[in-house]
């Protein structure tokens, strides 16, 4: 039970009593896993594409600012163009296009110019079933499965995105953050509402003060406002009680990556390490802990 439900509790009223209809455990593994390499599927466009959309807009946005006439661009959202090879722009075949199976029996290859296709595309479908299945799992064919998967998916898109371009999109940090308060008004399963509240604001204003701490020291800005917003929306999903022991794992993960590249030679002490993927992984943590009994908070 995550951190913040009560034990032996009144259940508030909401929909996380209402259950899918049983089925049998194999049928439920497998449509449960086709399901996740769907939405696996999706969440690859998203993190390919809403960065090119933010990028375009904000551009758009200066033109307009300059009194510059934008210039004429092609239609660009998550469902067109089509999906296509980034090399050789042809557009990817439907039967070329089915998560995982397509990636293996093109060898991980475009079918038509042969370029390498990223492992991050399978690697993301299989995460998206495998939480499915962790979600199902852990809360059954309830509601709450579903809630608490939207979390995980959108901490995942987040993640890769943040990874890839040092960018955290209030396009998806935001609406978790309003999730998070909302589910905490329909289920018993997650913190209160107050607990909610105090979570978004704690996990805010904490690393908002680390980020101005470190500012006032150096002189340099050391992370930026959308880990701020991320942090918001983990404390309203897991509540207050476990913002201090996320940011620490986090850190902790941070420092050991930043100190591994820079062991290799990859990087150096100046080298921006986007903070988004450390507070992913410990807000991940921090919820399959709590199921288990664990309580993934720091005691004084």
């Amino acid at each position: 039970m995550p951190y913040g439900a009560r034990e032996g509790a009144r259940p508030r009223p909401g929909i996380e009593t209402i259950d899918f209809s049983p089925t049998p455990p194999w049928t439920a593994a497998l449509l449960t896993s086709l399901a996740g390499l769907c939405v696996g599927s999706f969440l690859n466009v998203v993190i390919d594409r809403l960065p090119i959309m933010l990028r375009r807009q904000w551009r758009m946005h200066a033109l307009e600012t300059l009194n510059i006439e934008p210039p004429p661009a092609s239609r660009f959202n998550l469902a067109t163009p089509r999906s296509h090879c980034p090399v050789c722009g042809s557009v990817v075949k439907a039967l070329h296009n089915v998560p995982v199976l397509s990636w293996m029996v093109l060898r991980g290859r475009c079918a038509k110019c042969g370029s390498p296709i990223p492992v991050r595309l399978p690697a993301v479908e299989l995460a998206g079933a495998a939480l499915a299945i962790a979600a199902i799992a852990l809360w059954g064919f309830q509601w709450i499965a579903l809630a608490y998967y939207v979390f995980l998916m959108v901490l995942l898109a987040s993640a890769l995105i943040d990874a890839e371009t040092t960018l955290l999109p209030d396009q998806l940090t935001l609406p978790l953050l309003w999730l998070g308060l909302l589910a905490a008004t329909a289920f018993e399963a997650t913190p209160t509402l107050f607990d909610a509240m105090a979570g978004a604001v704690t996990g805010y204003l904490s690393l908002w003060l680390v980020y101005w701490a470190f500012r006032l020291v150096t002189r340099r800005e050391g992370m930026g406002y959308g880990d701020f917003k991320l942090m918001a929306a983990i404390g309203a999903w897991l509540g207050w009680q476990t913002v201090p022991a996320v940011i620490l794992v986090a850190a902790v993960l941070g420092l050991v990556y930043a100190v591994v590249r820079i062991l290799r030679r990859r990087a150096t002490r100046g080298t921006p390490i986007p903070f988004g993927p450390f507070l992913a992984v410990a807000a991940t943590a921090a919820l399959f802990a709590s199921t288990r009994g664990i309580t993934f908070v720091i005691v004084p």
